[in-house]
């Protein structure tokens, strides 16, 4: 991607800036781009060029993502990599507990041939968003933090660390949880810490998981382990997403290697054959974080910039896209319009569209995160209940699994898999 041009002159105004290149900056760009060829976008992210590829993360794609990745051009080049989810199996018990019922299972389609999920790479993904980012034309400028913003009347002023300035109708802030366009933009958060981190890994295992999901509720936090596709080797392997107190995880991902291993198959259990950890386990801090507003003059807020929430139920990158699809075909059909995209009457139409259903789910994954991360005996007995009902209801089952693929009413068009 061509970096050098808008470091060494005056391009002149952009249409659209967006801070960050994670897969939500790069599929805003990409979406934008795509459906309004003439618009002049570049992306402006902090990260040192190639850092992407060092990211050893997968995430769970959604089957309304899929759709939408489908729809930009990117999932064909995605999907040899990805792996299907086609069951999901949720027990609630504790970690010395020698058997753990299943207490609710999900068959893993939702039409005939499409799973509700895949679990994809972080660097396939980002690579292929890249790739087609840099087809379409999309400038990008690495390595370079904004450190200023100025909204004005019919454009905003942006600064860069390199004392290059920018002028564009509309900024698209998608730099994380702690964004600093956000905090630019005048835009406060609610946020609270739930002492508790999250582990990431990834696991070599002996036997197939033949493509199964498994969480598993315990006293600390949720422990879950997403399939994912063999090695170039042909080894099996799952991604490992463990919460546990954030003392207790800094003393697991600092210590001793055997001393973790033994804690994790304790957890992870011998149903797969021996296991082996394949990379450096790593450990983030899990709190709540909702956006108060989700755009302010000149400026839109999408992914963790406007929502961080807990991974209890694997949404986060969903919620992120279901931004960028919304905000896409709100500024499409303003453009198409003759409409100015980034005045606040437009940009209100994506924040009540979005901010609902964000802090709903938000909501919704504190809930669970504070009935399930217990060892309180009438709570594990109402849960546990619960969860029983659900598992007897197949009408409920199917809501929860559209709902689970991101395949509500107020979907927006890209993650039906429809053109904007």
């Amino acid at each position: 991607m061509a970096t050098s041009k808008l470091q060494t002159a005056d391009p002149g105004p952009l249409d659209v800036l967006v801070a960050g290149a994670g897969y939500v900056g790069l599929a805003a760009a990409v979406s934008l781009k795509q459906a309004r060829p003439s618009l002049n976008i570049t992306i402006v992210d902090a990260a040192p060029a190639g850092v992407w590829q060092r990211d050893g993360r997968a995430s769970a794609i959604a089957a309304a993502a899929s759709r939408m990745l489908d729809r930009l051009g990117v999932w064909e080049a995605i999907l040899p990599q990805a792996q299907a989810i086609t069951e999901m199996i949720i027990t609630d018990s504790r970690t010395a507990d020698p058997v753990r019922p299943v207490f609710l299972s999900f068959g893993g389609e939702v039409e005939a041939g499409e799973p509700f999920a895949h679990m994809v790479a972080n660097k396939d993904l980002n690579g292929a968003l890249r790739a087609r980012a840099a087809k379409l034309g999309i400038d990008m400028i690495e390595g370079m933090a904004v450190e200023g913003l100025e909204p004005g009347g019919a454009f905003a002023t942006v600064h860069l660390a390199d004392g290059a300035t920018l002028r564009t109708r509309l900024v698209v802030a998608a730099d994380g949880v702690r964004s600093k366009l956000r905090d630019m933009a005048g835009i406060k958060t609610v946020h609270w810490e739930y002492g508790q981190s999250g582990i990431v890994c990834t696991v070599a295992h002996e036997r197939p998981h033949d493509g199964r999901a498994e969480e598993h509720f315990l006293p600390a936090g949720p422990f879950a382990t997403l399939p994912l596709k063999p090695d170039e080797k042909g080894r099996n392997r799952s991604s490992i997403v463990w919460v546990e107190r954030t003392e207790d995880a800094e003393k697991l991902v600092n210590g001793d290697d055997l001393v973790f291993e033994t804690e994790l198959e304790q957890r992870f259990g011998l149903q797969l054959g021996g296991i082996r950890v394949d990379n450096k386990p790593r450990a983030w801090p899990l709190g709540l974080t909702l956006a108060r507003a989700f755009v302010a003059p000149r400026v839109a807020l999408a992914g963790d910039a406007a929502h961080g929430i807990h991974p209890i139920a694997g949404q986060g990158l969903n919620l992120g896209f279901k931004d960028v699809a919304a905000l896409a075909e709100v500024i499409v059909e303003a453009d198409r319009l003759g409409q100015d995209f980034g005045a606040m009457n437009v940009l209100e139409r994506y924040q009540q569209w979005r901010r609902f259903d964000t802090v709903q789910m938000g909501v919704t994954t504190d809930v669970l995160n504070r009935l399930f991360s217990n060892d309180i005996a009438p709570l594990r007995a109402v849960r546990d209940i619960g969860l029983g009902l659900v598992e007897r209801m197949p009408r409920l089952k199917d809501f929860f699994i559209r709902q689970a693929s991101g395949l509500s009413r107020s979907t927006p068009r890209l993650l039906r898999g429809e053109a904007i």
